[in-house]
């Protein structure tokens, strides 16, 4: 009886432990957040560099998937700052309500998993 009660207890340990904490889970949230941020300022950033006409869907859509597949919290980040750059980017900067659109369709590709490389135009350095 008192090895079947042990064996019980042993097991309602391992079964309570085997699950992660709300706090690691947190923590793991914020670290994937962080670097999915970094992943879109590097995007971000290669555009800039690459200035290459008709770049810019596939640098939407490169960023979105690289923070999206670092975990929740990296495709919280990508969706966060996307749609804070295309407010901006249709409130201040003038572009239009086609182009916001065309971004935002890039950066929802990217984030749900799709192959960054259909935006991609010819002849964009391979280093991109």
């Amino acid at each position: 009886m008192r090895l079947c009660v042990c064996l019980a207890l042993l097991s309602l340990v391992l079964c309570a432990s085997a699950d992660v904490s709300p706090l690691r889970r947190g923590a793991e949230f914020v670290r994937d957040a962080v670097g999915g941020a970094w992943d879109m300022y590097r995007a971000y950033r290669d555009m800039r560099e690459a200035n290459f006409k008709g770049a810019d869907k596939y640098f939407h859509a490169r960023g979105n998937y690289d923070a999206a597949q670092r975990g929740p919290g990296g495709a919280w980040a990508a969706k966060l700052l996307s749609d804070a750059r295309e407010k901006w980017q249709s409130d201040v900067s003038g572009r239009g309500a086609e182009d916001t659109r065309a971004d935002q369709e890039a950066n929802a590709w990217g984030r749900s998993g799709g192959d960054p490389n259909r935006y991609r135009p010819k002849g964009l350095p391979k280093q991109y």
